[in-house]
């Protein structure tokens, strides 16, 4: 196979080769080959004239990669493309080779776009076992869906090409949707078609029996009966071999019986056809082939970029199919399986059934590891061929059935298994995110169900190929999901207890968060929050903001982090996931305290303006009137300038200075001679002590904020924990010793009962007398110290 560029007799070919390989080979070089300089960088992203003089090839594929690739200090190298390989650039080579061959004569043009057609469309059909096929390259996936509807209209329509839509006015087509097809299918047809969309009919999954995710036929077969009854035409139905969320097929075999009966087009597209390739292929799949027309998708699956998508289909009408667009005389057209024509080549039959097979391999993998591991709900329709793997992170409730790990208790009230849902879909949705930073190569998806919630999805069909998915890297995501779920459980088992604290405390409100995967959020109310306003808040903002910068001094293992409240512009404290057990209640208390300090000390700051202000007015008086009482002290004479100075010569004033200070602590006007008397400034009156919990947890050494008690802990070793909790609790003594001490001293009265402060001490004297024989100068002092 490998063949030199010297052998290609063609020069225009060779140099083609030659030139997309160097150019592929620069567009996936990582590193720059030279620093630029600042000024061309930013020059580099702002259009400007096309130079006249023209550039090298060289030139103009350096800024294509710097338009690819960015800055390198902007961002990861994640958002980068990946390695493509050879077989995608003999795909590319495609795109550019058929702007070669269009420039042949028209003769040798037709002679190769139709072996070109031909060879591709006989390769797909024996690959994916439909025989006697047709095929139709197109770019959009939709597009021949769209196709396949125009052929249906003109087959059951005779005079649709003359009388055009009044022949659909008098009997109205029907197209049959499931209602787990791809969003926004149904309106892009409507709109290609020109449908108004009543002629649009989605048909409900299954509810009782069966998949959630499967088309009921009997539900269908009611509608078309209506339909018919109503005067309508029953055009179309759309199937899934492989439902778009989570990988389910519909009863295809069921439906085409149903099909053939009422003469409506089959039409299957879905993920689950490539396994049409493999040796073994479930029944519900292998029916695909009896269908009229099926949509796939060989890029995604062989990791091939740039390869169209393919439409097989079958019918005998050559006019039809032309009127209808699915051939078409042009050779451009006929062009679009050239890159598909030379990866299919390149690949081989054995290499596209081996990559198809290791993608399932892939998933089958992942869904044995994923049975071993509790709290991770499976959601797979065949346990043995399913290519796609949906999970999701539950937790069992009291009073559950433990083989269906899902379904609530009877017992426990709808708003209880509500909040239940809730919190498992942010934790998924957490758990999703995470998973795709820790294992890229996984290419998982998160999706929100209908009836399951936020899942996660593994479908390495549409990614293996690409991003290059290996064992190994199943393994490693089992490994992670294993090391998320403890945090996940944990947290999930303190969301409760925190929301009943956070209620039974005074000042704080809890609220309700769907979207947040911690422990729970809570906002603080102070004394001028408005309850019923859902505008933005200046001072509880203030407060939030000074309460997270506090809360993160702690240095505890969880993260705290403020944010506008769910359902309004307040501000809120986020509280991260837990991975260990907390404390809720030294949690919550901490946050209240913290809080109800941040406000006391905002207020004072608020009102010290106004403090000052009148406390330098009443000093102003107080001056004024000072020297008024001087004034009349002195007397009149003593202001006379001459007779002044002569009698304060005779007779001089004492001096006095006198002033005011304000006191900021205790808000008083105070007088300043105290301080010029004896050269000492007076503190005041004695600050306020800051606000505390009323109960303060003692740590051990190296134990952080909100840990529960290591009392009971298995953990620990025999010596080290009955030495740590010995210590613990003799502080704890000490510490309770010293508060009853403070007590009783602060304590202004003295209890009903208890003798007098004298009555007390001679009684003290008298029992030291009666206790103390030992010693013979106490009992003579201390008659004499009693009279």
């Amino acid at each position: 196979m490998d063949v030199s560029s010297d052998q290609i007799a063609d020069p225009t070919l060779a140099e083609m080769g030659k030139n997309l390989k160097e150019a592929m080979k620069m567009l996936e070089d990582s590193q720059r080959r030279t620093e630029e300089e600042d000024g061309k960088k930013l020059s580099g992203d702002i259009p400007g004239p096309l130079q006249g003089s023209g550039q090298d090839m060289v030139s103009i594929l350096q800024l294509v990669q710097n338009l690819m690739h960015g800055d390198e200090d902007e961002e990861p190298q994640s958002a980068r493309i990946q390695n493509i390989g050879e077989q995608g650039h003999i795909a590319l080579l495609g795109h550019s080779l058929g702007a070669y061959i269009s420039t042949l004569d028209k003769e040798r043009l037709r002679k190769l776009t139709t072996r070109i057609l031909s060879d591709t469309t006989l390769w797909l059909c024996r690959i994916f076992r439909y025989e006697n096929g047709c095929a139709y390259f197109h770019e959009d996936e939709r597009k021949g869906l769209a196709k396949i509807c125009r052929l249906a209209i003109h087959s059951r329509y005779e005079d649709f090409v003359v009388d055009g839509f009044n022949v659909l006015y008098n009997k109205k087509p029907v197209i049959y949707l499931s209602a787990a097809a791809r969003p926004g299918l149904g309106q892009y047809l409507c709109n290609q078609l020109g449908l108004p969309f009543p002629c649009l009919s989605r048909v409900p999954c299954n509810t009782m029996f069966g998949s959630q995710h499967q088309m009921d036929v009997a539900l269908l077969e009611k509608l078309i009966k209506d339909d018919i009854d109503r005067g309508k035409l029953p055009l179309l139905l759309v199937a899934n071999a492989g439902t778009a969320a989570v990988g389910h097929t519909d009863k295809i075999g069921r439906l085409k019986e149903l099909c053939e009966q009422y003469g409506i087009w089959l039409h299957v597209e879905g993920v689950n056809l490539a396994t049409l390739a493999l040796g073994y292929v479930s029944s519900s799949v292998l029916a695909a082939t009896k269908c009229d027309s099926m949509t796939l998708t060989p890029g995604p699956w062989l990791g091939l970029p740039a390869v169209p998508a393919v439409t097989l289909y079958k019918h005998d009408d050559p006019a039809l199919i032309l009127v209808a667009g699915l051939t078409s005389n042009k050779p451009a057209d006929k062009l679009r399986a050239l890159p598909l024509w030379l990866s299919l080549q390149y690949l081989g039959l054995d290499g596209i059934v081996e990559r198809i097979k290791h993608a399932c391999q892939l998933s089958q993998r992942l869904q044995e590891s994923l049975k071993k591991v509790n709290h991770i709900k499976i959601l797979v329709e065949d346990e043995l061929s399913s290519p796609v793997v949906v999970f999701r992170f539950f937790q069992e409730l009291p009073g559950s059935d433990p083989v269906l790990k899902a379904v609530p208790a009877p017992n426990m009230a709808p708003s209880t298994v509500g909040r239940e849902g809730h919190s498992c879909d942010a934790l998924n949705r957490w758990l999703g995110e995470e998973l795709k930073q820790l294992v890229p190569a996984s290419g998982l998806t998160v999706m929100d169900l209908e009836a399951e919630g936020v899942c996660v999805r593994f479908s390495p069909l549409m990614t293996a190929a690409v991003l290059g998915t290996r064992g190994e890297d199943v393994d490693q995501l089992v490994a992670c999901i294993e090391g998320k779920l403890p945090v996940m459980t944990c947290t999930l088992q303190l969301r409760e207890e925190f929301k009943q604290e956070v209620t039974r405390t005074a000042g704080l409100l809890h609220v309700d968060d769907p979207n947040w995967p911690g422990i729970g959020v809570v906002r603080y109310e102070h004394a001028n929050d408005d309850k019923n306003s859902l505008k933005l808040d200046p001072e509880g903002e203030k407060i939030h903001a000074g309460l997270l910068k506090k809360l993160n001094e702690l240095e505890s293992d969880l993260t705290f982090k403020m944010g506008p409240e769910y359902k309004s512009m307040k501000s809120c404290i986020y509280i991260g996931m837990a991975s260990d057990e907390v404390d809720i209640s030294e949690l919550v208390e901490t946050i209240a305290v913290t809080a109800r300090e941040i406000e006391e000390n905002s207020r004072l700051l608020e009102n010290m303006t106004e403090v000052v202000r009148k406390g330098i007015q009443e000093a102003q008086v107080q001056l004024q009137k000072a020297n008024e009482e001087r004034l009349l002290e002195e007397g009149v004479l003593r202001q006379i300038p001459v007779v002044g100075s002569v009698l304060n010569w005779f007779s001089p004033v004492q001096p006095s200075q006198k002033g005011r200070t304000f006191n900021l602590t205790a808000g008083s006007l105070e007088s300043t001679e105290h301080t010029y008397v004896y050269k000492v400034q007076d503190t005041g009156v004695t600050p306020p002590q800051t606000p505390t919990g009323t109960r303060t947890k003692l740590r051990l050494p190296g134990q952080k904020p909100f840990k529960k008690s290591l009392r009971g802990s298995d953990a620990l070793s025999e010596t080290s924990s009955v030495s740590h909790i010995e210590d613990l609790e003799k502080m704890e003594h000490l510490s309770s010793g010293q508060e009853q001490e403070a007590l009783e001293a602060n304590s202004p009265e003295p209890q009903p009962g208890a003798p007098a402060p004298q009555e007390a001490e001679q009684t003290g004297t008298f029992q030291n007398i009666a206790q103390g024989p030992e010693d013979d100068r106490p009992q003579v002092e201390e008659p004499e110290n009693l009279r």
